[in-house]
C-alpha cells in the first residue's frame, strides 16, 4: 500500500509527521506525493487556533471531495485529540481519526479499515486496538517509542510533548495535556538515526523546550546536560538549533552552554508574546524586566546571536498605550526575526471571557502596524551582513541557483539565502553576501 501525509501546523507536528512515516514504512506502507497515487490519505491536523482548525477542515474537505472508493481517508492530531467525533460529523468523508500521540496504533487501524465488512459496526476504536498494550497508545509514553525517518539535511527533533505553562490564551494544555520529556537517552538515540540519515541539522522543539527533565529529574536545568550529550555523543551532527524556549527559564548554564559548544548555532527562538507589563499580567507571562536580563546574557556571551520572537496583539484590554509599549521595545531589542499574530479567542481559554475583547479591525490594524515597524529593523539588519560572509546549508537548486540558510534561519519559518550556483543539496558552502531584503539574502 502506499500513503498520502498533509501535514499542518508547527514544527512539532512536522517531527510527529516524520515518526508516522517511519512507522509506515516499517510495515510496508510506503509514501506517495500525489494523494491520486496513494490508497491511504492522512492529514496530520492542526488545532491550535480557530484559523488553524478552518484551515485542517478545508483540507480534509478537500480531499474527501476527491477520494476515490478504494481510498481512506483518516485524520490524525491535535485537532482530533479535542474534536474528534466532531471532524467526523463535519467532514463525512473521513474514515477514521486517531488522537495525536497514538501514532503506533496507526498500522493496526489502517489495516482493520482495510479489512472490515462495510455492513459490520463502525467502532474501530475497539476492534483495532483490542489486542494492542494499552501502554503503545498514551501520549505520554509514545514520544519515547517514534522511530525517525529523514527527509532532508534538517530535522525537528521532539525532545517534550505537553505544557504546564497556565498562558491565559493558550489551548494546547487541553490538547496536549501536562508536560512529559522524552528520555535522554531516547534522544540520543533518534538524534542517532537522523545523523545516519544525512542530517547535518537538528531543529529541537517542544511546546516548552526549557522545561525538558522537570518531570524526569526533578531539577529546572536538565535541557543544557541534554545539549551537552549531543554535542559530544553524536558524531557528525553539525548544527543543533533551540526553539521554544520559555524567557523566565533560559538559565545561565543554558546560555554557557549555547555559546561554548560550536554545534550550537547561535540562535534562539523565544517567544514572548507582549511587552507592556500589565498585558504580560493578564497573559500569564513572565515580566519584561526577566526578559531583558535574559536577552541581555544572551547577548553577553553570544554577540552574534540571532534572536527570534513571536508577539500577540489585540490582547484583551490591550489599550493604544500598551500597544505603543510593544513597538517601542521592537526599537530596543533589534529582534532578527520577528512573528507577530491577532489574539484568537479560543474556547476554554481564560483570555476567551476576559472583559474588553479587542475589535477584529483593530486587531488587523495592530498587527499590520507591528509588521511594517519590524521590516523596517529586519531590513537595516539583514543589509549588515553586505559583504560578509556566512557558512550555509544548502537545502534545494534549480536554475544555476541555490537555496540554503544559515545559522540565522530556522527552516520553514525565517528566511534563505539565495546562492548564485548550483551546490549539493545536504552539504554546507561559504557564501558572501551580496545583497538583502527584509526578510532573505542573496550571495555568492
Amino acid at each position: 500500500m502506499q500513503y498520502h501525509l498533509l501535514t499542518l501546523g508547527c514544527a512539532k507536528n512536522v517531527a510527529d509527521s516524520d515518526g508516522i512515516g517511519a512507522i509506515l514504512d516499517q510495515v510496508g506502507i510506503t509514501p506517495v506525493d500525489k494523494a491520486g497515487d496513494a490508497e491511504i490519505l492522512i492529514v496530520n491536523t492542526c488545532g491550535f487556533l480557530q484559523a488553524s482548525r478552518q484551515e485542517s477542515l478545508d483540507a480534509l474537505r478537500n480531499l474527501g471531495d476527491k477520494k476515490r472508493p478504494d481510498q481512506l481517508l483518516i485524520a490524525v492530531g491535535c485537532l482530533i485529540s479535542r474534536y474528534g467525533a466532531g471532524v467526523q460529523r463535519e467532514v463525512p468523508a473521513v474514515d477514521a481519526v486517531i488522537d495525536a500521540g497514538r501514532w503506533l496504533a496507526l498500522p493496526r487501524l489502517i489495516h482493520y479499515l482495510k479489512s472490515r465488512d462495510e455492513t459490520g459496526p463502525r467502532d474501530w476504536l475497539t476492534e483495532a486496538y483490542q489486542d494492542l498494550p494499552l501502554e503503545q497508545l498514551s501520549a505520554r509514553s509514545i514520544v519515547e517509542q517514534l522511530p525517525r525517518a529523514a527527509r532532508g539535511p534538517s530535522a525537528y527533533l521532539k525532545i517534550a510533548d505537553g505544557c504546564d505553562r497556565l498562558c491565559t490564551f493558550c489551548i494546547i494544555p487541553a490538547i496536549k495535556g501536562s508536560h512529559h520529556s522524552k528520555p535522554a537517552d531516547a534522544i540520543i538515540d533518534e538524534a542517532r538515526q537522523l545523523v545516519s540519515q544525512d542530517v547535518k541539522e537538528i531543529v529541537l522543539v517542544a511546546q516548552d523546550t526549557t522545561a525538558y527533565g522537570w518531570d524526569l529529574q526533578k531539577q529546572h536545568d536538565a535541557l543544557a546536560p541534554l545539549i551537552e550529550r549531543l554535542c559530544t555523543e553524536v558524531d557528525g551532527l553539525r548544527w543543533v538549533r533551540l526553539m521554544y524556549a520559555y524567557p523566565g527559564h533560559v538559565t545561565p548554564r543554558l546560555i554557557e552552554t549555547m555559546a561554548h559548544f560550536p554545534q550550537v548555532v547561535h540562535y534562539i527562538d523565544v517567544p514572548l508574546q507582549h511587552a507592556h507589563p500589565e498585558t504580560l499580567m493578564r497573559m500569564k507571562r513572565p515580566n519584561v524586566d526577566i526578559t531583558r536580563k535574559m536577552l541581555d546574557s544572551l547577548r553577553a556571551a553570544m554577540p552574534d546571536i540571532a534572536i527570534r520572537t513571536t508577539f500577540i496583539v489585540g490582547f484583551p484590554g490591550e489599550t493604544n498605550e500598551e500597544f505603543q509599549a510593544l513597538l517601542d521595545f521592537l526599537d530596543e531589542q533589534q529582534f532578527d526575526r520577528v512573528g507577530i499574530f491577532e489574539f484568537s479567542q479560543e474556547e476554554g481559554t481564560p483570555a476567551a471571557t476576559l472583559p474588553d475583547q479587542v475589535a477584529a479591525k483593530t486587531k488587523k490594524y495592530r498587527r499590520d502596524q507591528a509588521m511594517a515597524h519590524q521590516q523596517k529593523i529586519s531590513l537595516a539588519k539583514n543589509k549588515s551582513w553586505v559583504g560578509k560572509e556566512l557558512d550555509v546549508l544548502v537545502e534545494g537548486v534549480g536554475d544555476g541557483v541555490s537555496i540554503a540558510r544559515s545559522y540565522r534561519d530556522a527552516p520553514e519559518v525565517d528566511g534563505i539565502i539565495l546562492v548564485n550556483k548550483e551546490l549539493p543539496i545536504g552539504e554546507f558552502a561559504r557564501v558572501k553576501i551580496t545583497s538583502a531584503s527584509e526578510y532573505d539574502l542573496m550571495g555568492k
